[in-house]
């Protein structure tokens, strides 16, 4: 008699050794477009290896991805190298989320409010809210 497994995580797919960062982000769906991708390397929000990316900067397995997007950064490292889109499944193995869990929501600082027609903040104001925000000069 033979017990049932569970079923395991799919394999990734065999790919180049190689391929250009905007394609890989797209593939592995960091990004909704391949179009995005590459704007978010343009504007320097793709780092690989801690160095800024072109979109085609080449990546290959081992290196580390920081995409900032619209929520935080997510850090992550190529598993595998793939350059089509494939399912979620597949594509949640081709890497490894090292993305750190964001602060409880306890320990968040909350954010100032103002009163509604209070007008324009003074100089002073504004500084306590970069302040607040964690963007002293």
């Amino acid at each position: 008699m033979t017990t049932p497994t569970a079923p395991s995580a799919p394999a990734p797919p065999p790919g180049p050794p190689s391929t250009r960062v905007d394609r890989w982000v797209w593939a592995v769906r960091l990004t909704k477009t391949r179009a995005a991708a590459a704007s978010a390397c343009r504007a320097g929000h793709v780092r690989v290896n801690g160095e800024r990316a072109k979109p085609a900067t080449s990546i290959k397995v081992g290196d580390e991805v920081r995409v900032r997007g619209d929520g935080p950064e997510r850090i992550v490292t190529v598993r595998a190298v793939i350059e089509r889109r494939v399912g979620a499944a597949v594509a949640a193995v081709c890497f490894r989320d090292d993305t750190p869990p964001p602060p409880p929501k306890e320990h968040v600082a909350l954010a100032a409010q103002r009163d509604r027609g209070a007008g324009r903040p003074t100089k002073r104001e504004r500084r306590e809210i970069d302040r607040l925000r964690g963007r002293e000069r």
